[in-house]
């Protein structure tokens, strides 16, 4: 079994066909590689250096579905401006900020020029070009249509981040304000309420329950804290691990994220639009149905909708038409079956579909700023029912002290 050669990145300096002065870097196995790549693009290199890799495995910030959407669009509108392949991917290079991803395009940039198709290339990384991706890019390039099909499976990456984004930004805060909150909580136990503590032991006389079940968290947190932290973070540990392990517990928790209230609502919506926006994708690309539908599959975020999707998938496999197939499942809306149903009448299966994504992108975009709106006040009486109550507590016996005298 042969083993895959190892690559280094190169810095080099040279003169490309015109006589001007150029430097880059390039990835290649070796520096005698490197100069034979440059030689092929047209550049007579004069020197050409190895890269020191950091010591601790560094290499600056990491690559986020994000920035691939991003790359894909900037290519899209090099490509769609006549700009040949291989400089539009120098173009885009010079361009980046992280050095990540300006490797991981002059890695896919030297493959296309050491004569490889762009799909094949991208499909080395499928950390960040997926299935769907690479096949789409390759229907465009056996097509002749490679700018077009950038540009639709940009649209697509944009559109299915932003959706994320949106969700993201329904989570966030409410997130953030608890784990404030519990910080704050966990201050006020093991800092101020044993100042408050040492006072009330002068008094000589017996505390309100309330205070009293106060001092005794206080006590148990300064006691075990460092146990309470590790059990903290130990469970969120094993929440992921078991999450990424066990297939039963993640279609549980897809189960379960499905029946919250309004969350639920939120989650339904989003799946909607990406299976919309990925049909509509792949169906405009030429890619056959069946074909198309087993990569929305892949594409729906959640386990039920993924089931349904196969389902789907073998329906039409056996002659049912789309619109019944989808239905029988019934877990899609009403809007998107007629939609379906006209767009197969019709022949604008694509379009119809483009715009059930664009409607339930806008119905998950309006959700989440009402969550949000909602989310406000509830964060806000719990924040004040914690620390207020704190405060209460130590307070109490205060008040009870001057009433008494």
């Amino acid at each position: 079994m042969a083993t895959a050669a190892r690559s280094d990145t190169f810095s080099w300096a040279g003169t490309d066909k015109n006589g001007r002065k150029t430097k880059g870097e390039v990835t290649a196995a070796s520096s005698a590689m490197a100069r034979a790549q440059l030689r092929r693009q047209g550049i007579k290199p004069t020197t050409v250096k190895k890269k020191a890799k950091p010591l601790f495995g560094g290499g600056g910030k990491p690559i986020k579905p994000a920035d691939i959407a991003i790359f894909t669009r900037q290519l899209a509108t090099m490509m769609k401006a006549g700009v040949p392949l291989v400089q539009s991917f120098d173009i885009v290079a010079d361009g980046l900020e992280k050095p990540k991803m300006r490797d991981l395009v002059n890695g896919i940039k030297n493959d296309v020029a050491s004569g490889a198709g762009l799909a094949p290339s991208l499909a080395k990384h499928p950390r960040h070009f997926d299935d769907l991706f690479c096949s789409l890019v390759g229907s465009g390039e056996q097509s002749g249509t490679l700018e077009v099909m950038l540009d639709r499976v940009a649209t697509y990456k944009e559109k299915t981040e932003a959706l994320k984004a949106k969700i993201k930004k329904a989570l966030t805060y409410p997130t953030a304000v608890i784990i404030v909150a519990m910080v704050v909580t966990g201050i006020l136990l093991v800092k101020v309420v044993p100042t408050f503590a040492k006072t009330f032991e002068g008094f000589g006389s017996e505390l309100p329950a309330f205070t009293q079940f106060v001092v005794g968290l206080s006590e148990f947190a300064q006691e075990w804290w460092f146990i309470i932290l590790i059990g903290i973070v130990a469970t969120v540990y094993a929440f992921k691990e078991i999450k990424h392990r066990s297939v039963k517990f993640s279609e549980w928790l897809d189960q379960l994220a499905l029946k919250a209230p309004v969350v639920g609502t939120i989650v339904h919506d989003a799946v909607v639009a990406r299976f919309s926006r990925t049909l509509a994708t792949t169906f405009a690309a030429g890619v056959p149905l069946v074909e198309a539908l087993e990569s929305t599959a892949g594409a729906a975020g959640n386990s039920v909708y993924q089931k349904a999707i196969l389902q789907i998938r073998d329906d039409v496999t056996t002659g049912t038409t789309l619109y019944q197939a989808v239905k029988s499942t019934g877990l899609f809306p009403n809007m998107l079956l007629q939609m379906i149903s006209i767009g197969e009448e019709s022949g604008a299966l694509d379009e119809m579909l483009d715009k059930v994504a664009n409607h339930y992108e806008d119905a998950v975009d309006n959700a989440v700023d009402s969550l949000s709106s909602l989310m406000e006040p509830i964060i806000m009486s719990i924040l004040g029912v914690l620390v207020g109550g704190l405060m209460i507590a130590m307070y109490l016996p205060i008040f009870m002290l001057g009433s008494v005298i």
